[in-house]
């Protein structure tokens, strides 16, 4: 088992390049199901989850491939004709976003088997939206044994969809599977996240016919057959956001490539009024933006997360990690996932001083974090304990880094080229 060990104190300096978008890409590969023309995306990051869930694609009967390597990277799915329906239990317990094979599947094939899903335990994140919006199109749903049953013989139909809240994982599975429905269907309360958008628009250069796209209601009129295309995944905002903290907390000056302020939503207010500087420049090669972290400690700062364009649930941890050294008391509320704080008592042992009441956590500043063994419980909570151990006297090890490894490409080379501390070590 792999550990990451970092020795702290050093401020990041240079320039880092942003990935292509995890939240875009799966979504993306998934969208490769509803045509049996090759769909290729380039840009795609290296990730344990882009593998897991093209394992679940190739049980499917896809052709996954990867190609290239650095920025001329990406990948292809190709599926001329399905082999099986049945999404099992065995890849679709590692990761949720294999569970949006259900829309595509019943749009295309008329019939899915598809296992609950798993992922990350951040929370219950049920999938009532899911079945309901396509019991509402017309398929035929059954729970049993762990799976959802579905068919739809004679095809999904357009429907009216009203969302009770925004989700941007039914958003994804409501609308790839109305671009092959009978007919029209509006998607109220519809997620607005960018990677939202970079799948609509992918879509849409698939043939769909999608009205709104970055909008709260989706207008898709069906269509018979979708066709192949060659997309562009956008940047990882929340991999850029997590960056940019990273260079906060370590007091440095980096230039994040690939990405602009825009992208990174409510994050850049919160990170000014903390202290940081953060301003846009223009490339050769696009848009960047540079960052530079507070000359004494942060200002602290108080957060709520809320749906795009608020502040990202995926930066709340990573935002915690830059507020346990900060002047002052800061207030972290989480309002999209009910159990998204694990990471607070792996704060705790490096000497931050966080209590929790309901969905907010409190955090006082202290004036230093001393390294010391820590344990990743989910994603964006292992990236809290790098930004943590940046900021830390000493040495911190983290174990259980495959959470890391889900979502953030070549992170140790990345930090390492910018003077960070940081290797890997298996033990």
């Amino acid at each position: 088992m792999d550990e990451i060990i970092i020795e702290g104190g050093v401020a990041l300096s240079g320039d880092l390049a942003i990935s292509g978008s995890k939240n875009a890409v799966l979504p993306l590969m998934v969208a490769g199901l509803l045509s049996d023309e090759k769909l290729i995306l380039r840009g795609t990051p290296r990730l344990a989850d882009t593998r897991t869930l093209a394992n679940v694609l190739r049980e499917l009967g896809a052709e996954v491939e990867e190609f290239g390597n650095g920025p001329g990277e990406g990948l292809s799915v190709h599926v001329p004709h399905f082999t099986s329906t049945t999404a099992s239990y065995e890849f679709v317990s590692k990761m949720r976003a294999s569970f949006w094979v259900l829309g595509p599947l019943l749009a295309r094939a008329g019939q899915a088997q598809v296992s609950l899903p798993g992922g990350c335990a951040i929370g219950t994140r049920p999938v009532d939206l899911y079945l309901k919006g396509l019991a509402a199109m017309g398929a035929e749903i059954d729970v049993e044994g762990g799976y959802v049953n579905a068919r739809a013989d004679a095809g999904l139909m357009g429907a009216r969809l009203d969302m009770p809240f925004v989700s941007v994982g039914a958003t994804h599975v409501l609308m790839m599977a109305a671009t092959l429905a009978k007919g029209e269907t509006i998607i109220t309360n519809a997620a607005m996240e960018p990677e939202v958008v970079d799948v609509a628009h992918c879509l849409v250069a698939m043939g769909a016919k999608i009205d709104g796209i970055g909008t709260r209601i989706l207008t898709i009129q069906g269509v018979e057959k979708l066709h192949g295309a060659d997309h562009i995944v956008t940047r990882d905002r929340i991999e850029a956001g997590a960056f940019a903290l990273a260079v906060a907390a370590s007091h440095g000056d980096v230039r994040l490539t690939g990405i602009d302020e825009i992208a990174l939503g409510a994050l850049v207010p919160a990170m000014r009024l903390a202290g940081a500087e953060l301003t846009p420049e223009n490339t050769a090669d696009g848009p960047a933006l540079r960052v530079r972290g507070p000359q004494g400690r942060a200002l602290a700062t108080s957060v709520t997360t809320e749906p795009y364009p608020g502040f990202a649930t995926d930066l709340q941890a990573p935002f915690m990690g830059l507020m346990c050294c900060a002047s002052g008391v800061s207030r972290i509320r989480e309002t999209i996932f009910e159990n998204r704080f694990m990471h607070v008592q792996e704060l705790a042992r490096l000497g931050a001083d966080i209590t929790l009441q309901g969905d907010t956590a409190i955090v006082t500043g202290v004036d230093e974090l001393r390294g010391a063994p820590v344990m990743a419980t989910d994603l964006r909570a292992s990236m809290t304990l790098v930004i943590a151990g940046l900021m830390a006297q000493g040495t911190t090890r983290i174990s259980r880094v495959y959470h890391l490894d889900r979502g953030y490409e070549r992170l140790e080379e990345k930090l390492s080229a910018c003077g960070a501390r940081i290797w890997r070590e298996t033990v």
